[in-house]
């Protein structure tokens, strides 16, 4: 971990993080394609079923798909031939549908990257409404209590395909504003861009509105606004120096639903490049799923490097000299709603737990299918008659259990090669972009699957954004002028991450995945609810979401209550760190006059 400053050797560090592109592309790459072998399961015969579902295999059919397909030669000669083809444009032709690769995979990724871009609009939108409030006070000097980020963590935890199913039927069915399926035009795109752009936004609101604060508490803007500069210049320049910081987490974020908007794009019927990867990998048809495959790590790499561009170019000249200032947070008072907020969703969410805990979660009765909240049933019914409130109820301790778990072994991980950035860094921008589904498939191809085999998967993908914060604020942090001076007063490198790097780090990141924790939830249940983590009839929320999405539009009462735990459960977390944020910043304050 080199304390250096960032322009000292560069060209050393362009090489290591090129290098570590490469091997990351490659290792994925080749994964994919043991994908068939992995999982156990005869190509052939899958393949055949994908052509014909109807159809009885016989010895002679699948001996004449090995034969056709060249399954016998094993998967890296496959992989070879269809390596030497990408230089002539020929990426193989589709083992299901026999037709063309390239053409296939060239339309999905169009209509993928225009609804990100759409998205990408959506969220910067959500992100300037969560932060014009603070940008506005900050500016005139006027900002005296801090926030605690309620309302982007209600907004982060809206599962995306329960508003796009709730889009689809209100703005597109009833109302008929806009299309509610296909991809035909601008208007096709209005209604995913904003169930995928929302949540995005509030994640993106809500890092950078907890940032704002600690860009207004420096000496410049303190100075410029005495000397009379005007308030949406000062704003403007807040938003700089803090945009730095939480721009990384676009490319996670946003440039992932390139291939991670699978559920938003089979609501919608959109033929996007997650959907097309995810039915190739369901069918092992590995041409096409080796090909956007391909596609999205060479999206990730470029939205990698055209990220880290622009961020040396928000922060200037400062970074490669060495002359950063380092940020610090005021110590804001706390509203004291935030407690009250607080004890209520504790309140709330510890009553219907424990009132779910008391009936039973497997009791079928067919004969009240999809009955609305009552006496008897509070919460109401699901498709099969079981108790909405006790399945919630016992549900809790496993979902809440294993997201946190998942979420703490993504943050360290990510803490971990965030340090390591020289090597890290392609890593990173690869497995950004990484389908969790994919990802999913590959681990249960090996595990089989369980919830802990779909925990395993969302880890393996889920570091990523913790890593991008990571080696972004280090980078910052070490190009700040107290480094050098600790380093010439002789502190070790011990010394300088116990007492400057992970002070600067550790509470950004913590908020990062505390507001990324219902994104976890719904990760698992949709692994879930493809058969690769939790099995049924166990009760899960983010299966319970998965499992009664149908029936938004009959019985919308069957998607509230897990909905709205989760969003209790968010919020929770949120404001009940607001008065540790508020002690965190105090030490800040203490290592800043020692620094």
């Amino acid at each position: 971990m080199s304390v250096t400053p960032v322009g000292a050797d560069a060209r050393p560090a362009r090489w290591r993080a090129g290098a570590g592109r490469v091997v990351a592309g490659t290792a994925l790459l080749t994964a994919v394609a043991l994908l068939p072998w992995l999982s156990g399961n005869d190509p052939a015969l899958t393949v055949l079923r994908a052509r014909s579902a109807d159809q009885d295999p016989t010895p002679a059919q699948l001996a004449a798909i090995r034969e056709q397909l060249g399954l016998d030669e094993g998967p890296f000669t496959h992989l070879a031939h269809w390596l030497g083809g990408l230089p002539r444009g020929d990426a193989g032709t589709s083992w299901v549908s026999g037709e063309p690769v390239l053409p296939q995979v060239s339309t999905a990724f169009a209509v993928s990257v225009t609804l990100m871009l759409g998205a990408l609009v959506v969220t910067i939108a959500v992100a300037a409404l969560l932060c014009a409030r603070t940008l506005h006070l900050g500016s005139r000097r006027r900002l005296r209590q801090g926030r605690a980020g309620t309302g982007a963590a209600v907004l982060a935890a809206l599962p995306k395909f329960l508003l796009a199913s709730l889009l689809a039927t209100v703005c597109g069915v009833w109302l008929g504003w806009f299309p509610s399926q296909g991809w035909e035009g601008p208007r096709s795109m209005v209604l995913p861009a904003l169930a995928l752009g929302v949540p995005s936004g509030a994640m993106i609101g809500g890092l950078l509105d907890q940032s704002l604060p600690a860009a207004f508490n420096e000496p410049w803007a303190r100075t410029w606004h005495a000397y009379g500069f005007r308030s949406g210049h000062i704003a403007r320049h807040a938003l700089r120096r803090t945009l730095a910081g939480v721009l990384p987490q676009l490319l996670p974020t946003v440039v992932a639903l390139v291939g991670g908007a699978v559920a938003v794009e089979k609501i919608f019927n959109i033929p996007g490049l997650g959907r097309l990867a995810l039915d190739a990998a369901t069918a092992q048809d590995l041409p096409p799923l080796q090909t956007a495959t391909l596609v999205l790590v060479l999206l990730g790499v470029v939205a990698g490097l055209l990220i880290q561009a622009l961020r040396r170019a928000l922060l200037g000249p400062a970074l490669r000299d060495g002359a950063l200032p380092t940020l610090h947070a005021p110590a804001l008072p706390r509203r004291r709603s935030t407690r009250w907020v607080a004890g209520f969703c504790a309140v709330a969410l510890l009553t219907l737990v424990v009132a779910g805990l008391l009936r039973d979660p497997l009791h079928v009765d067919t004969a009240a299918r999809l009955l609305p909240p009552s006496a008897a049933h509070p919460l109401g019914t699901d498709s099969l008659g079981r108790d909405l409130l006790a399945r919630l109820g016992h549900g809790a301790l496993r979902t809440a259990g294993v997201a946190f778990a998942v979420t703490a072994v993504s943050t360290a991980l990510g803490l971990l090669l965030g340090m390591a950035a020289r090597v890290g860094a392609g890593l990173t921008e690869v497995v950004s972009t990484l389908p969790a589904v994919l990802a999913g498939l590959l681990t249960t191809a090996v595990t089989g699957p369980s919830v802990w085999g779909a925990a395993l998967a969302v880890c393996l993908v889920g570091w990523s954004p913790y890593a991008a914060q990571t080696a972004a604020l280090l980078e910052q942090e070490r190009a700040s002028g107290h480094m050098l001076a600790a380093i010439s007063f002789g502190a070790d490198r011990r010394y300088l991450l116990r007492r400057h790097l992970l002070p600067a780090v550790l509470p950004s990141v913590l908020r990062n995945a505390l507001l990324r924790l219902p994104t976890t939830v719904l990760v698992l249940a949709s692994l879930g609810f493809l058969g690769l983590g939790e099995q049924p009839p166990t009760p899960e929320w983010g299966r319970l979401l998965s499992e009664n999405q149908p029936y938004v539009e009959l019985a919308p009462w069957t998607v509230l209550g897990p909905a709205c735990a989760l969003v209790l459960l968010s919020v929770l977390a949120v404001s009940g760190t607001a008065s540790g944020r508020g002690r965190a910043r105090g030490r800040e304050k203490v290592l800043s006059l020692q620094k």
